[in-house]
């Protein structure tokens, strides 16, 4: 399969476009499309996480379950919305811990792509959602891929830091290799847990303490 995606990962990843899992995920797109369903992120944003953030520049890997499923939120970078879209309350809370934690001057937007510029790669471990109904693409293949990318970056970089927030990124470390990389855990940003754990977690701080001891230039977290 001809996927249109930024030539490192499109090299890198081939033999994964060529499964059956791949071809089904994109099959079950194109016939939800042919009903009259709306897909969230826009086709042309499905990959815009590693259009962004080519494969040797990736150095933080943010990890987000799936996108939003409001319109003109979702545009391929996890927690990230679009420019002239209200920032959705995780992204509020992640803004506050990054003001608590290194005096970050919190943003009248929520466009994180200045974060995946540098190396921030913002990926969803499902693709894409039906609007309106949140995890609806959550098992027509998108987690065999993303795994594989997330396993990927673990076996040919070094030093890259891994950030897992809540139960469903921390399940995640089984294929990450500790020895290699940095994994910062901790409590989701959703209000419903981020009192629980998130806040506090000073993982931004964290992140460009050990990038700057490999000798990594650190992230510009500013926007």
């Amino acid at each position: 399969m001809d996927v249109k995606i930024e030539p490192s990962w499109k090299d890198i990843l081939r033999d994964e476009f060529c499964k059956p899992y791949f071809e089904q995920a994109a099959f079950h797109i194109k016939t939800e499309k042919a009903q009259g369903k709306t897909i969230y992120p826009p086709g042309s944003l499905i990959f815009n996480a590693f259009n962004t953030t080519p494969f040797n520049k990736v150095k933080v890997v943010i990890l987000g379950q799936d996108p939003y499923h409001g319109p003109g939120q979702a545009h391929g970078l996890c927690f990230s919305v679009q420019n002239g879209v209200l920032p959705p309350p995780s992204l509020v809370n992640i803004f506050k811990e990054l003001h608590q934690d290194i005096g970050f001057h919190i943003p009248n937007h929520g466009n994180l792509t200045h974060w995946a510029q540098q190396g921030v790669f913002l990926l969803n471990a499902s693709l894409t959602v039906r609007a309106g109904e949140p995890m609806s693409h959550s098992k027509i293949g998108w987690t065999f891929f993303t795994d594989n990318v997330i396993k990927t970056i673990s076996d040919k970089k070094e030093h890259v830091v891994f950030i897992l927030w809540g139960k469903f990124a921390q399940e995640k470390k089984i294929l990450i290799d500790e020895n290699k990389h940095l994994v910062l855990r901790s409590a989701h940003p959703s209000p419903l847990s981020a009192s629980a754990g998130f806040f506090g977690c000073k993982h931004f701080s964290k992140t460009n303490e050990f990038l700057v001891k490999k000798g990594i230039e650190p992230v510009d977290w500013t926007l």
